[in-house]
């Protein structure tokens, strides 16, 4: 079971398949607001989105993480 949270990244990332959305991007369509701690809740949610998913460390299966700009959900 996802937290509303986790289902909201990835409802936002699914809205936009194939396209790399920028760390700002997703953080501000979540939460509305960017703070010190944003990018690093953003890769907690993502990495627990992993998990859940039962996705490994370094699994790119659904999501790429584009290293210092975003993520980018694969095309299926």
């Amino acid at each position: 079971k996802l937290t509303q949270t986790e289902y909201n990244i990835l409802a936002f990332l699914s809205e936009h398949t194939g396209k790399v959305l920028t760390y700002t991007t997703i953080i501000s369509n979540i939460w509305g607001r960017i703070d010190d701690g944003s990018i690093k809740k953003l890769q907690v949610n993502m990495a627990n989105i992993r998990k859940k998913l039962g996705c490994k460390p370094g699994d790119n299966r659904y999501i790429i993480n584009e290293l210092g700009v975003g993520y980018r959900m694969q095309d299926p």
